[in-house]
């Protein structure tokens, strides 16, 4: 009989197992939207939706609990600060599984994704470009820049190529591989208070 056996095993031991489901929503929680089979989104949304309570809380013993799950304070910090607010108005459903139409290449397993319902406004600053025509662009002394002009008549700029020296393909080949070995070696030999 299987009284009191609830979610799916994964062919894995118990540690095992919550470890994955752990991975998986840390993996939500941190990019948002994941890529993972069906079986695995079902299982990790349980505890995704958890840890968002416990960011709704607020409390310290909430995050106390939250930090048990993840065992990492910024992402702990990022639930209770980002992503918990975005909920406050929803009751419950943080987590949406889509299921995609191709299976998994290999295994054939169904793939899913498993994302979170809200998201945070994403705003971009665009640089406006001139318009019109006859729009001059002054030199900046201190940076090597040229003007062309185009059919149309405005002015754009652009950098100065520099002449290659008389050097041989072969050569640039051969500077370029010894400066990769060199920066190898000095990463070898770099000291630790550097980091």
């Amino acid at each position: 009989m299987r009284h009191g056996k609830s979610g799916k095993t994964f062919g894995r031991n118990s540690a095992l197992r919550k470890a994955t489901v752990r991975d998986i929503a840390k993996a939500t929680l941190l990019k948002g939207r994941i890529q993972t089979t069906l079986v695995k989104a079902k299982e990790s949304r349980k505890l995704v939706d958890k840890l968002i309570t416990f960011g709704k809380k607020g409390t310290l013993a909430a995050k106390r609990n939250a930090y048990a799950i993840l065992c990492n304070h910024r992402l702990v910090s990022k639930l209770f600060d980002e992503i918990a607010p975005l909920f406050k108005n929803r009751q419950g459903g943080y987590t949406r599984v889509i299921r995609l139409a191709k299976n998994r290449r290999g295994d054939n397993a169904t793939v899913a994704i498993l994302e979170l319902t809200e998201k945070a406004e994403v705003i971009s600053e665009k640089k406006e470009k001139p318009k019109g025509k006859g729009i001059k662009v002054e030199k900046d002394d201190h940076s090597k820049v040229e003007k062309t002009t185009s059919l149309k008549g405005a002015e754009k700029e652009k950098p100065a190529k520099k002449k290659a020296e008389n050097s041989k393909p072969s050569d640039k080949v051969k500077e370029k591989s010894s400066t990769k070995v060199a920066r190898g070696i000095k990463k070898i030999f770099r000291k630790d208070t550097e980091k």
